[in-house]
């Protein structure tokens, strides 16, 4: 059986891979595991990358409640004038 490798160095491995300039056989050979196996664990990082995006209808849900969270702060600055200016009237 193969040697197993821990998901610290799994994603260590794809981080090398990915951002160090050196190919994948060279960063493969160095960290001594095979390229086919490194090649793997690359595949899967991109597509739990993928899986962590949010969906189209909670960026909707985020940008309507963003929206109102503007207009409620209007409203909140608006009120704190009209009381303060009705206070000053006394």
């Amino acid at each position: 059986m193969g040697q197993r490798h821990g998901e610290d160095f799994q994603r260590e491995a794809v981080r090398l891979s990915l951002s160090s300039g050196l190919s994948r056989k060279q960063v493969a050979a160095d960290l001594g595991i095979g390229l086919s196996t490194l090649g793997k664990w690359i595949a899967t990082h991109r597509t739990e990358e993928r899986s962590d995006l949010p969906s189209a209808d909670l960026l909707k849900e985020v940008e309507q409640l963003r929206r109102e969270n503007r207009v409620l702060k209007e409203e909140r600055d608006i009120l704190k004038k009209a009381t303060a200016f009705f206070a000053s009237q006394k």
